[in-house]
């Protein structure tokens, strides 16, 4: 049987004044993802072989609103950097 590899999968989307971040990762035992539904909903996902729960609220909130200004700070804080260099064997990962 082959089993997939771990990963990782960030996404980060800017779009007519409104963030979306969302974040999943992966191992054979375990796999979690934090998103935003359609309607801006927060969610968490976590799933195991025997179990699955989902953690969401009724609405955006604080939270949610608290995560758009953080996200908004590291596009502002990554935008006024200047580029370094890549990390030690970064461009031989397959890709």
């Amino acid at each position: 049987m082959n089993t997939p590899a771990p990963h990782i999968y960030l996404t980060g989307v800017l779009r007519n004044g409104l963030t979306r971040l969302d974040l999943s990762f992966s191992t054979p035992d375990v796999g979690v993802v934090a998103a935003v539904t359609t309607s801006g909903r927060p969610f968490l996902n976590l799933a195991t072989s025997e179990a699955q729960v989902t953690i969401t609220t009724t609405g955006g909130g604080p939270v949610a609103a608290a995560a758009v200004r953080y996200l908004g700070d590291c596009v502002r804080i990554h935008s006024e950097q200047e580029p370094g260099p890549t990390l030690p064997g970064l461009d031989d990962l397959p890709g």
